[in-house]
This record gives C-alpha cells, sequence and structure tokens, in this order.
C-alpha cells in the first residue's frame, strides 16, 4: 500500500525520503523566496509523528509567508523623500490601497515594488521628472517587455497616488507630471473564440475527465461571466466574506449550486470586478444555453451540491495554478490558436451576440456593464435581456455553425 496517500497535507508542506523514515518539511513558495523572504524552508521532522501539530505548524508558517507577501513586515517606514521610502510605505501602511488590491494581484504588485525599489529606490522624487520616467519605461519595456512596462507604470502611479493622500513631499507635483505623459499602450486583444471553439475545449476536458471544467468553458462562453465569477477563489481567512469551505488554510468564495434554482435560474451573481465599486449583479436563465443545458444534463441531481466547479482529482475546487493547467492541456488537445486565453471565452460571448443581431443595450446588461441598477426590476429586465441574446446566437449558431 502507498502510504503516501495518508500524510498530512498544507501548502508548503512536502515530505524528503531518508532510510530511516520519510521527514517533513516547509518550502517558501518559489516567488516569495525569489521576493527575499528570508525563511526558505523549515524541518518540522519533529512533529512528524503529530499530524494535527504538523498541519498547524506548516499552515502558520504558510501565513507568515503570505502576510510577509501582502506587505505586512514590521514597523512603519518613515517618508525620506526616496522612492524607496514612498514604495514601502505604499505596501505596508495599513491605509494604502495597495490593501484593497486582490490577494493574487497583491502578489504581482509585490513582485514590482521590489524590482523598482532596486532600480530608482535611492532617487529623490522632488528631483526627477517625466524625462526620467520616460527613461525608466524604456528600460523597463527593453527587459521585461511592454505588458511589465505598463504594470510597473500602473504600480508607481498607485504609489504616488497614495503618496499624494498622506501628503508626501513631491509627489503631488509628480503626480501631475505622470497626468500630463503618454506611454506606449498594449494592443487590444482579438480574440474572441467561436461557438466551434469551444465546443472542442468542452470535448478535450471531457476526455480529460474534467466534466465541471467543461461545464465551466459553456458558462463562461454563454452568460459572459468572468472565470473567477464561475470557479471561485481562494482568499485569505481574515477575509470578510461567509464561506463554508475550508482547505490549504484558505478558505473558498464562489458561486455554489444553490444559486441555480429550479428553474435553471442562476441568480444575483455579483462579479468580483465591481463587488468593491458598483455593486452590481447579474441573473441568467441558463434553461436557454444550449451548451450550459448540455453539460447539466451529463450531471446526476444528486451531485448538484456545494461549490459549482471543482476539481475531482481533490475534490476541492481549483486553486490558481491547478486551472491553469488544465486549462492549458484543455488548450492544447483542443487545437485552439496560440495566444487564446481563457478569459478571452467572455469576449467570445459578446462578440456572438454582436453578430447574431443582439441590441448593444442587452449586451451591456449580459456583461454587467452598469452603474446602478440592483433593484428586483432590473434583475428580471437583466435576465430578459440574457435570453433575447441567447435566442439571436442560438439562431446564429444554427445558421453558421456546422
Amino acid at each position: 500500500m502507498d502510504t503516501r496517500q495518508k500524510r498530512p497535507q498544507s501548502p508548503g508542506l512536502k515530505w524528503r525520503v531518508r532510510k530511516d523514515g520519510d521527514i517533513p518539511y516547509w518550502f517558501a513558495d518559489a516567488a516569495a523566496v525569489k521576493a527575499g523572504y528570508p525563511v526558505k524552508s523549515a524541518n518540522l521532522a519533529n512533529l512528524a509523528e503529530n499530524p494535527e501539530q504538523l498541519i498547524a505548524r506548516a499552515q502558520r508558517l504558510q501565513a507568515e509567508m503570505l502576510r510577509w507577501m501582502s506587505g505586512d513586515r514590521g514597523p512603519a517606514t518613515r517618508f525620506d523623500g526616496t522612492f524607496k521610502s514612498l514604495l514601502e510605505i505604499y505596501e505596508t501602511d495599513s491605509e494604502s490601497t495597495f490593501r484593497k488590491v486582490k490577494p493574487h494581484t497583491a502578489i504581482s504588485y509585490g513582485t514590482y515594488l521590489r524590482k523598482m525599489t532596486a532600480h530608482i529606490g535611492p532617487r529623490r522624487i522632488d528631483e526627477c521628472d517625466g524625462r526620467d520616467v520616460n527613461r525608466w519605461f524604456k528600460q523597463w519595456k527593453e527587459s521585461s517587455g511592454l505588458g511589465a512596462a505598463r504594470m510597473a507604470l500602473a504600480v508607481l502611479k498607485a504609489a504616488i497616488a497614495f503618496g499624494v493622500v498622506c501628503r508626501t513631499k513631491g509627489c503631488a507635483d509628480f503626480q501631475t507630471i505622470l497626468r500630463a505623459m503618454e506611454f506606449e499602450a498594449l494592443p487590444s486583444r482579438t480574440w474572441a473564440p467561436t461557438a466551434g471553439q469551444v465546443l472542442a475545449i468542452r470535448k478535450a476536458a471531457h476526455a480529460a475527465g474534467r466534466p465541471l471544467a467543461a461545464l465551466c468553458y459553456a458558462i463562461q462562453f454563454e452568460t459572459t461571466l468572468r472565470q473567477w465569477d464561475v470557479i471561485g477563489q481562494w482568499v485569505e481567512l481574515d477575509d470578510a466574506r461567509p464561506s463554508a469551505v475550508l482547505a490549504y488554510g484558505k478558505k473558498w468564495v464562489g458561486p455554489t449550486w444553490a444559486a441555480i434554482d429550479n428553474n435553471l435560474i442562476m441568480a444575483k451573481v455579483k462579479p468580483t470586478k465591481t463587488e468593491q465599486t458598483t455593486e452590481v449583479t447579474v441573473s441568467f436563465d441558463l434553461s436557454v444555453c444550449p451548451m450550459v443545458c448540455d453539460e447539466l444534463d451529463q450531471i446526476p441531481t444528486e451531485k448538484r451540491v456545494g461549490p459549482l466547479v471543482i476539481n475531482t482529482a481533490t475534490g476541492l475546487p481549483y486553486i490558481r495554478q491547478s486551472w491553469r493547467n488544465a486549462w492549458a492541456a484543455d488548450f492544447k488537445a483542443a487545437g485552439l490558436p496560440k495566444g487564446m486565453w481563457n478569459r478571452d471565452l467572455r469576449a467570445g460571448g459578446i462578440t456572438e451576440g454582436g453578430k447574431a443581431g443582439a441590441s448593444k443595450d442587452d449586451r451591456r446588461k449580459l456583461a454587467g456593464h452598469a452603474k446602478e441598477e440592483t433593484t428586483e426590476i432590473y434583475d428580471r429586465d437583466q435576465v430578459e435581456a440574457h435570453r433575447r441574446v441567447m435566442l439571436a446566437r442560438k439562431t446564429y449558431r444554427e445558421k453558421n455553425v456546422q
């Protein structure tokens, strides 16, 4: 019998094979180590025979690492006029807008903050001007690409904006300079998957034993919901949103089967991109979605419990990397064109609606591009908009998809 299946599992916890018995170790994430996290690993051999304490210790180590990555690194930094001190304040101040950035984005921001600190940290803000920024942007682009340069610029602008809020010397003037400047923009994405391509990737997911991934692709394409609004996401335990799904030292928030009623109405979904701004909710009639209905027909009623989309290999909702791996495998097996991303499924759905003749207003409502409509009247109108768009798309497919 393979005893490895009985070993305690926790993020970062791994076992090393030894002649006198396997030894548990906790390892920091590669991104954290690269960012300078001081604790790369911890030998937990003394807890090998105590699973509860072993998991608790591993989870604490993981939590400390994540807290460090989020910017909680000790005493507050005093501003001394340099970009280094400003960037540290932006990352660590409890009132900073950095605290409102989503967890996975915060890790990316942290990486760029450290790169900028190494590059421009010693420079004084009140001694730099737009010509300096142009040089920096050019260097960032040459070393890491236009996308990375744009991201670094966005993080720099966010830090400067917080500096303005804190009335730190030089930030207001520097923000005026940034607003007067124009930088090379990324080209707009042009991929819009077709119904035929979505059918191919659904088949690939089924062939790989991932039927709920196929359901996710269908929902994304026919409702235009974003990826994270279908599969949910893992967040820190102190996140204010309620959850009954705990694992990996985190909790999961996202749609469950309870969000779909007996009439196949998926009601009042609050897109993560707008939950802290407009708070728009969207609702959908899945009964008019052919692809979604095809997938639902293959899922027994008794299995429609808990999170809507789970990783069949773990019985839990997908973590970020596992979902990426699943999409990459299905994408390759389906033979989709290089450069197409999972998030393009949303654009594909909206584009198909346009080609089918659905009104621009209906497509706007379907995508949740509203500002204040959160009443029951809006909910009903939004569902009707979804039905009209899907009717047009169904007719379009019948004429154009063989």
